[in-house]
């Protein structure tokens, strides 16, 4: 598995403790798209990077870290093919996957701590989605993305 990560600088310090979990303890191959350092940056800019891996295929899933997760979450969700949810507790973590596929994890550094953030991401690395009808409904969300693009009628 290979997964894409990035933050602003107000999830910087999270995202680097995660990326190193995810190299050194789960062996896990690990994207970073930034931002690099705890200078101010605009989150848009850097949860965009990380959908767009996503979405291409180019990595796997992604985790997306900024103050609260609301913000990388609303930018990354505009791109189609994106499921990205904010997390702030394990059961969350595990619906995300097993219900709704998510392939996007976004956490807050300003509202979860370091320890839960890592049994979060633990917890969402280790969920599967149960398809069924699950899937059937996660299907709806593409004609959901043609509707605005595309113009589309969706019912």
């Amino acid at each position: 598995m290979k997964i894409g990560i990035g933050s602003d600088h107000g999830g910087y310090n999270l995202k680097e403790l995660l990326k190193d979990y995810l190299r050194e303890k789960a062996g896990i191959e690990v994207e970073d798209y930034g931002t690099f350092d705890s200078r101010s940056v605009d989150y848009p800019d850097f949860a965009l990077k990380v959908a767009r891996a996503v979405a291409s295929g180019e990595v796997d899933r992604g985790i997306l870290c900024c103050g609260t997760g609301i913000g990388v979450a609303i930018t990354a969700n505009k791109v189609p093919g994106v499921r990205a949810a904010v997390c702030s507790d394990t059961f969350s973590a595990r619906m995300s996957r097993e219900h709704n596929d998510a392939n996007i994890l976004c956490l807050g550094e300003r509202v979860v701590g370091p320890g839960l953030a890592l049994e979060i991401l633990k917890v969402w690395l280790e969920s599967e989605f149960e398809g069924g009808r699950h899937k059937r409904r996660v299907d709806k969300i593409p004609a959901v993305e043609r509707q605005y693009i595309e113009g589309e009628s969706v019912q």
